[in-house]
């Protein structure tokens, strides 16, 4: 996992759970199967890198699986 400032160029996404609360954060595709996440509220500020296995881990973590 990687922290880093760039901007992907990608399309940053949010869930459709997330309705017009402003606590998201935002996903982008990134080369290789990875993606990056990032604070909605500060889209300038930090993201995390993950490989798709890390993503897979976080999305499983957070379900509760």
């Amino acid at each position: 996992m990687t922290k880093t400032r760039r901007d992907t160029g990608g399309c940053w996404r949010t869930s459709s759970h997330s309705g017009s609360g402003e606590q998201c954060v935002e996903v982008a595709d990134l080369a290789g199967g990875r993606c990056v996440v990032r604070d909605s509220k500060d889209p300038q500020g930090p993201a995390l890198v993950l490989s798709s296995t890390g993503w897979s881990a976080l999305l499983d973590s957070v379900r509760g699986a």
